[in-house]
């Protein structure tokens, strides 16, 4: 119960620090150079310029776009208790709101602390990109559209967070191709094309891995149908120096799980070999977890 305690809390932990990474990428890096990002915050950014530039609403120093973000968030609440389970619901709810709050307390340079353009959506895409992927990875959702790409990820085999993302963009970017300059747009696209490529590579429930088993335990294939209810084939086979029977196990699982994978299977024998192969293109009845 203890160690089921303490890895929520570093789930929490992780989730959350997921969002301020997010929040750096975003307002230390791309906002002082007049950047725009996409999604929801995006969104609210530019709901935000419209009410100060166009409109001529003064917030003083309090960044509306935080607030925006969280109401426009409230909806995809609903989907998330409902379709991606109360855990998630949970997490996200509690990402959103940190995520909403670093957007207000995280404030944007005066100066950028990078001149040149594609560095820093280079380095805030990589930040960005890994803050979310972080958050994923943790089980929770830095809302908007993570919400939706968790959903049509697990709906849709072929789908990821990272591909929503950029759907998503296209109509943000085309609402900023219509408000403001074209390489202010141009250069925004670059930013959130780099966070979406880092969001799938650092998503380990995107990424497919085989895993390969030799063991002399006849427990091992226990482990991958109950624990990680995973299929598997199996076969019998020899060692080439000891002409000793063996066991050879092959199974496909995600990136996600293969920790857990090795450390049971070493739990039961320490002296199993197994080969790991990862970043495959599967075709079959292989179920996408999230």
């Amino acid at each position: 119960m203890e160690k089921r305690k303490r890895d929520l809390v570093i789930s929490y932990i992780l989730a959350i620090t997921g969002t301020a990474l997010l929040t750096i990428g975003i307002n230390v890096f791309i906002v002082p150079l007049g950047l725009y990002t996409g999604g929801f915050i995006g969104i609210g950014q530019i709901l935000r310029t419209i009410l100060v530039d166009y409109v001529g609403m003064n917030f003083g120093n309090f960044d509306i776009a935080g607030a925006f973000y969280y109401i426009l968030n409230i909806p995809l609440f609903i989907l998330a208790y409902r379709s991606l389970g109360k855990d998630f619901f949970i997490k996200t709810v509690v990402c959103v709101t940190f995520q909403s709050l670093f957007l207000v307390v995280i404030t944007a340079p005066s100066k950028p602390i990078i001149t040149d353009i594609i560095g820093a959506c280079l380095i805030g895409g990589i930040i960005g990109g890994f803050g979310v992927g972080l958050t994923l990875r943790a089980g929770g959702s830095g809302g908007g559209q993570d919400i939706l790409g968790v959903y049509m990820a697990k709906k849709y085999d072929d789908f990821s967070v990272g591909k929503l993302s950029i759907i998503v963009n296209i109509f943000v970017f085309g609402v900023c191709a219509l408000l403001f300059d074209i390489s202010i747009v141009i250069y925004s696209v670059i930013f959130m094309a780099v966070m979406s490529i880092v969001i799938d590579k650092s998503h380990y429930q995107n990424i497919k891995t085989t895993a390969l088993i030799i063991t002399k335990s006849s427990k091992i294939r226990t482990i991958i149908t109950s624990e990680i209810v995973r299929g598997a084939t199996c076969w019998k086979g020899e060692g080439a120096f000891t002409g000793e029977e063996t066991n050879i196990i092959y199974t496909a699982v995600s990136k996600y799980e293969v920790s857990k994978l090795v450390k049971r299977v070493k739990e039961i024998d320490e002296n199993a070999f197994i080969v790991i192969q990862e970043d495959l293109s599967i075709a079959g009845n292989f179920e996408k977890r999230l």
